[in-house]
């Protein structure tokens, strides 16, 4: 197909999915999809022990190394509210950050390097990855021996408040690790008239929310970016009735593993010292999510210069505090993360998120062109 039918045939693609989302760990329609439209084009599927997810491999007519491309396949459990023509069909599952545009993206990529399979100098593995809302997705990628003998990874999220044509590119720190804590407070309830009865949760809680504030704001360095955020908050059941219990949650983003570990250790003091003044038994939960995305420099490089090549307007992005489990695989392998031009309406995860998907092909010929100049420049990464 040419490329006005390529981009048409995309945009199909991103549509249907927009219809019918599927939440992380349960992509299963998702995945069948794709292998459908992957063994249109000839691509050979990949075993998986996964339930979800797809895995393929477009072996070049040259021998090289094993490059992957990786696009997220999940939905958000948000009710639409965009008013789209082809919204969800599912009732509170909505693909509000885009993960229907990466996934079209890659399958036009994977239509482009199929066309070019014979002159490829190595081998490009598609990583259609499961369950990157959630977390967890890219480490049972790995465990299922999807990034054995991967030399170098490449990925892309859709950012709204880009145009289309524009592309972040950045090496070093992009994306911030992400840690949740949940913390429970347990007082003594009292009648709201004799508090000296009791051990009033509440107070200590509103005391705790003030104090955590400095775990960022006098331990880590203003020129460092961090931030904590106590997100939820529950208390009590009645005006006149002091509670046993207040439960406090939140999360905790960073950019520096030992600032990381500095903050978490700040943090673990500051909750046990407030419970005890205040005659609290406390439990903390911690729950760390995925690492800071950090990029590669020389992989970055050959991104960028891809890049230039289809005339896309390169930029120096601003970090993120958002988290994306790509991180996992930056960590094993070298690689790129980039933000790529949409020109939204709302920011991700927001439930009349829409863009533009004029973006679809740019994305595709981009994943295309990076994946072939890292096989062919294998001696500089």
């Amino acid at each position: 197909m040419n490329q006005a039918e390529l981009e048409t045939h995309l945009i199909s693609i991103r549509r249907h999915l927009h219809q019918y989302p599927e939440l992380s760990n349960q992509e299963f329609k998702t995945s069948k999809s794709i292998e459908k439209w992957l063994r249109e084009l000839d691509i050979p599927i990949r075993k998986t022990d996964l339930k979800t997810g797809v895995f393929a491999d477009i072996k070049g007519g040259k021998p090289g190394p094993i490059v992957a491309v990786r696009a997220d396949i999940d939905a958000l459990p948000i009710e639409e509210k965009s008013g789209l023509p082809y919204s969800s069909k599912i009732n509170g599952v909505m693909h509000a950050c885009g993960h229907d545009f990466h996934t079209a993206a890659l399958i036009g990529a994977a239509s482009l390097l199929q066309k070019k399979q014979s002159e490829l100098n190595g081998t490009v593995r598609l990583l259609f990855q499961p369950a990157e809302e959630s977390g967890g997705g890219a480490e049972k990628v790995m465990a299922d021996g999807q990034l054995d003998g991967v030399e170098a990874i490449i990925g892309l999220h859709n950012k709204p408040e880009l145009p289309v044509g524009t592309i972040g590119l950045k090496e070093g720190p992009l994306m911030a690790a992400v840690d949740r804590f949940h913390i429970v407070l347990y007082g003594k309830g009292s009648h709201a008239a004799i508090p000296q009865n009791g051990k009033d949760p509440i107070i200590a809680a509103g005391h705790l929310i003030t104090a955590l504030q400095t775990v960022i704001s006098r331990n880590v360095s203003p020129l460092q970016s961090a931030v904590l955020s106590v997100t939820k908050i529950r208390g009590g059941s009645t005006w006149n009735v002091i509670p046993e219990d207040v439960i406090l949650e939140g999360t905790i983003r960073t950019f520096d593993n030992k600032i990381r570990e500095d903050v978490k250790e700040k943090f673990y003091s500051i909750v046990e010292a407030i419970a005890t003044a205040f005659s609290q038994k406390v439990e903390i939960g911690w729950f760390p999510g995925p690492p800071p995305l950090v990029n590669h420099k020389a992989v970055t490089e050959i991104a960028r210069n891809a890049a230039k090549q289809q005339s896309l307007h390169v930029i120096d992005p601003e970090l993120s505090m958002a988290g994306e489990d790509f991180s996992y695989y930056l960590y094993n392998v070298p690689g790129t993360f980039a933000f790529f031009g949409t020109n939204g309406n709302e920011e991700w995860h927001h439930p009349a998120f829409t863009l533009d998907e004029s973006a679809i092909l740019k994305a595709a010929y981009f994943l295309f062109e990076s994946s072939r100049e890292l096989l062919d420049r294998h001696f500089a990464i």
